[in-house]
């Protein structure tokens, strides 16, 4: 009988090896696997290098994770703004890499992974210092860079609702890299707060077929300070 669902985190994450490129959904603090990340800091991995939209929020997240020293290099669209003190720190002080991707490109390169594309061509990031180094080609007319495929070793991500086949649904924006993540990576694991039978879930609102996903752990809703719950817990 197939049963993707584990007993608690740290059954899902007990294999993730030193080295490994994880891929961490989410599009700043929407759709952040939190019980993942701090479950793989509880669970030792180092020399990580992490693909997300972002770089951390404050000191949670993310940003604990490259807070405890575990990550070697961090793919990312986005990795400054007000409250990214971790990433600031570590990256001026040359504890951190950093390969900046245009917002599209990320997500472009991770879905060529999933869809078993080779390489392909883009007119963003030509012209620039994004591009030096890279093939560049005239297409009618118009100037390309070529990009090729991010592949992950570990796909952490957060969904809504799942059965134990592991398909999933997710909420609203929540999803954002989610679903490409997951077909971009050898093993995917995923937080859901529902768990529901085989067949209750409508086949045409199934985001991510189960065939990508090999363990998902149920969590709880995570209250606010002001008594409700996170839109995107």
């Amino acid at each position: 009988m197939i049963n993707k669902i584990a007993a608690s985190v740290a059954d899902a994450l007990v294999n993730i090896q030193n080295g490994a490129t994880v891929m961490i959904g989410g599009f700043g603090t929407a759709g952040i696997p939190t019980e993942l990340i701090d479950g793989l800091i509880a669970q030792g991995a180092k020399d990580l290098t992490v693909v997300n939209n972002n770089a951390g929020n404050g000191d949670t997240g993310l940003a604990a994770l490259l807070k405890a020293g575990r990550v070697r290099k961090i793919i990312c669209s986005f990795p400054r703004q007000t409250d990214s003190q971790v990433f600031d720190g570590l990256y001026r002080s040359g504890k951190l890499e950093l390969e900046l991707v245009p917002q599209g490109n990320l997500a472009e390169r991770i879905r060529a992974a999933g869809a078993g594309i080779g390489a392909f061509f883009t007119p963003t990031g030509f012209g620039t210092e994004l591009a030096t180094g890279k093939e560049c080609r005239e297409i009618n007319g118009r100037n390309y860079v070529l990009e090729h495929p991010i592949y992950g070793d570990v796909a952490l991500i957060k969904a809504e609702r799942g059965d134990r086949w592991g398909n999933l649904m997710y909420r609203m924006a929540a999803r954002n890299f989610g679903p490409v993540m997951a077909t971009a990576c050898k093993k995917t694991v995923a937080t859901v707060h529902e768990i529901s039978e085989l067949g209750e879930i409508n086949p045409e609102h199934i985001v991510t077929p189960g065939i990508f996903v090999h363990q998902i752990v149920k969590i709880e809703r995570q209250a606010t300070q002001a008594g409700g719950f996170r839109k995107d817990a």
